[in-house]
């Protein structure tokens, strides 16, 4: 493939945020990274640390009409990288194993069409947004009081897929991808020594009864052709003391559904187990919820224009039977935004998102690039 100077340069800042990785919250070096690739393309507005360490570049047309928004991650993910290249992350244990930069070059690559050629009318938005992973990232910028200038009518993402065809659109109508909630699960008891456990009040027995119990939880919900999953992703019980019986213990799990009300049933479902189950060891319960991703809803508008684009640039298209099971903070916005998500298979062969030999495909940004530009022209031109 040859490769014109705009796709090298494209695929070196690619390559340069890869270098310097950043997890969600702490996107300093990878914002300024990405903003002073955009700056010579001169945009109409820049706005800067919006919801924390977010950017939106502004590009407005000749004339009066909708505006359009394309949001891109930023974030690296806490996984070690095991890639022999030498643009090889420069933190250990933190890498772009799931492919955010390059999504974060494609939209960049608009910058660099836009600056040469304004659309006619309205106006285009690239949104560089932080703290995905986290689920924080969308909703903060959603809550600063900047993005009312710049909301759009439409708002458009996209996310490579290992394990699917190379260069094909995998997308839906109604849910794309799940929404999910972490749950933090305390028990308190009564310390003692280990040579009296009869003195004090252990959670052990109840941990080992609440993950039983947790993993048949999700067919009690019937959810039908819908998703609905618990998985625990951690447990601990007191500490490494052999002379003491434990007195506390703490229980994570991940709830998923594409269904919001499946997914608050589980909840519910969820904090009667565990109240249950305290309540028969006479011990104190605790919970909380972190990592909050709403289910990610796609506008069947939307969904149609991308199709459109797709097939008339000559990209495969797959409509999925069924929402993917993984999260995705793109919800916060078409919860009150137009607009979709879609999927961009990057090889059947390649290694699985957030793998430690995980590489996103340089050659997948020129058709991210066109299936955008293709957008923009369907809507402003």
């Amino acid at each position: 493939m040859v490769r014109s100077p705009e796709l090298t340069e494209l695929v070196a800042l690619r390559r340069e945020l890869h270098s310097h990785a950043e997890l969600a919250g702490h996107e300093n070096e990878t914002s300024r990274i990405v903003r002073s690739f955009i700056e010579p393309f001169e945009p109409n507005e820049l706005v800067t640390e919006l919801g924390g360490f977010g950017l939106a570049a502004v590009f407005k047309g000749r004339d009066e009409g909708p505006s359009v928004m394309f949001r891109t991650e930023v974030d690296a993910v806490p996984v070690q990288e095991d890639n022999d290249v030498d643009y090889r992350s420069c933190r250990p244990g933190v890498s772009h194993a799931c492919g955010h930069d390059g999504h974060t070059a494609i939209v960049a690559g608009l910058a660099a069409k836009l600056g040469r050629h304004r659309p006619r009318r309205g106006r285009v938005v690239l949104l560089f947004q932080p703290a995905e992973e986290t689920g924080t990232g969308a909703l903060s910028i959603l809550e600063d009081d900047r993005f009312g200038s710049i909301a759009p009518d439409w708002i458009f993402a996209l996310h490579n897929l290992p394990g699917e065809t190379f260069g094909e659109i995998q997308i839906r109508n109604g849910p794309f991808a799940a929404g999910s909630v972490g749950a933090i699960l305390g028990f308190r008891g009564t310390t003692s020594h280990a040579a009296y456990p009869e003195q004090g009040r252990s959670p052990a027995t109840a941990v080992a009864q609440l993950i039983q119990k947790l993993a048949g939880l999700p067919v009690s919900m019937n959810a039908g052709d819908g998703i609905a999953k618990l998985t625990v992703i951690h447990a601990r019980i007191g500490e490494a003391a052999f002379g003491t019986t434990p007195g506390e213990a703490e229980v994570m799990a991940t709830l998923r559904s594409d269904r919001e009300d499946i997914l608050e049933r589980l909840k519910g479902a969820l904090v009667d187990q565990a109240q249950q189950i305290a309540r028969a060891h006479g011990l104190e319960l605790t919970r909380s919820w972190t990592d909050r991703f709403p289910v990610t809803v796609n506008h069947s508008e939307a969904v149609a224009m991308v199709e459109v684009v797709a097939r008339n640039q000559g990209v495969d298209v797959t409509f999925r039977d069924e929402a993917y099971p993984w999260s995705e903070d793109f919800g916060c916005f078409t919860e009150r935004i137009k607009g979709a998500i879609f999927g961009l298979g990057s090889g059947q062969e390649h290694p699985a998102l957030h793998s430690p030999g995980y590489d996103f495909p340089d050659e997948l940004i020129p058709i991210g690039v066109g299936l955008f530009e293709g957008l923009i022209e369907r809507l402003l031109e």
